[in-house]
């Protein structure tokens, strides 16, 4: 019988988007874990720190080595409980990171279940599950990032007044709906080097005003060309239909299956369902994206404002002490609790019929459960079995992130 409360030990990947040695967020928590023999390279990037099941980049037990999935599959009913196992099977039904961005990742979606579960018995070392991968991001600082698409009638208003966004649109005096909207980027993503190369130039001689509201694309473009190239169809299809946002510390977005994003810059905490399918079609070079076919014939049209994108946050009754506050997206596999305390405080989480996993982004202090009492502060990550009540102690002010499921 393993602890129902053990400190994980966890690694990072090294995608070239991801931030620099110690500039990484991802890299200097991953490094606060004591013996794992983690050490920061400064001439590498990091890009994300999973804390989770999945197999590709699992956690592990800080003290036995041991992989999550081996220890959750030995002790299934006494860390995930009945209920978790009746609704998700024997796993850890979400898949919490921490993103260090340094530039625009792909342009993607995660495709929905249906979906997955064809391109996984298709292929499955490309889709190596057939789940869907509805996610929340969460900012730790300064965000940017394009996701879902715009209101309809913003995307007109450009290509009514941009004329060199004529060549784009499946016929003359349409009206937008989603279906056009589906038609152009199909368009945009198909384009050739030269068309994409010259509709940038003819955009960027317009005067500013002629962007209206939407004048903030004209200092964006210089800097997309920069990170990746002048001939990326993904410079246009985002600047042109897609939300930019640009968030700060607590706020979130929502991002369901078959919705395009990419992330642009920043720090966050990201938490999906326990998948890892994407289709990329921008941000990359075209040797190396998907199917332009597949990725425009599964988009999804919600969220369509930058409103509709944001994530908020509510009271919880989690909460015994009202420290506590939820992230509560639309979907089942997971809600996310974030604890913030100043020193000296206290906070107690009342016991979750399901897995959890925790971590601190900042401060230090005591983290009492299951009878123990543990040290936890800025980088450590914990794992929580179902049914146990947690109580924390800010010795220093303290942030902990818990992503959970019942």
């Amino acid at each position: 019988m393993v602890a129902s409360v053990f400190q994980l030990q966890c690694s990072c990947n090294n995608y070239p988007w991801g931030k620099k040695g110690r500039e990484s967020l991802a890299a200097t928590l991953c490094a606060k874990t004591p013996n794992t023999g983690f050490e920061i390279d400064e001439s590498k990037e990091y890009a994300e720190m999973w804390m989770g099941d999945y197999p590709v980049l699992p956690a592990k037990g800080l003290k036995s080595g041991e992989e999550l999935h081996k220890i959750v599959d030995d002790n299934k009913e006494q860390l995930l409980g009945k209920t978790c196992i009746e609704k998700f099977g024997g796993v850890v039904p979400f898949l919490p990171k921490i993103l260090s961005i340094s530039k625009a990742l792909p342009l993607q979606i995660h495709p929905n279940k249906e979906l997955s579960e064809q391109l996984h018995k298709k292929d499955p070392e490309k889709y190596t599950d057939p789940n869907h991968k509805p996610e929340i991001a969460i900012a730790l600082g300064p965000f940017e990032v394009f996701a879902g698409f715009k209101e309809n009638n913003d995307i007109q208003d450009l290509f009514s007044e941009l004329p060199p966004l004529e060549r784009f649109l499946p016929r003359k005096d349409v009206n937008f709906d989603n279906e056009v909207l589906k038609q152009i980027c199909y368009k945009i993503l198909t384009a050739s080097d030269e068309e994409i190369r010259t509709t940038q130039a003819e955009l960027a001689k317009l005067p500013r005003e002629k962007y209206g509201k939407q004048a903030y694309m004209v200092d964006l473009l210089p800097r997309l060309q920069q990170q990746y190239s002048k001939e990326d169809p993904g410079n246009l299809v985002a600047l042109l239909t897609m939300n930019f946002l640009s968030l700060s510390a607590g706020d979130a977005i929502y991002v369901p299956a078959d919705a395009p994003h990419a992330y642009l810059s920043g720090d966050i905490v990201e938490c999906m369902a326990r998948s890892n399918n994407v289709l990329n079609t921008g941000f990359c070079p075209r040797a190396d994206a998907d199917s332009i076919e597949l990725f425009t014939s599964a988009l999804t049209f919600s969220p369509h404002s930058a409103e509709e994108v944001k994530l908020g946050t509510s009271k919880t009754e989690k909460s015994i002490s009202g420290k506590t506050s939820v992230y509560a997206p639309p979907m089942s596999e997971f809600d996310m609790l974030k604890t913030s305390l100043q020193a000296g405080e206290k906070e107690s989480i009342r016991a979750i019929g399901g897995p959890s996993v925790l971590f601190a982004t900042s401060g230090a202090g005591k983290l009492m459960a299951d009878g123990n009492t543990q040290e936890i502060k800025e980088g450590y990550i914990f794992f929580v079995g179902q049914g146990v009540e947690l109580s924390y102690e800010a010795s220093n002010g303290l942030e902990v992130y818990q992503a959970y499921a019942e």
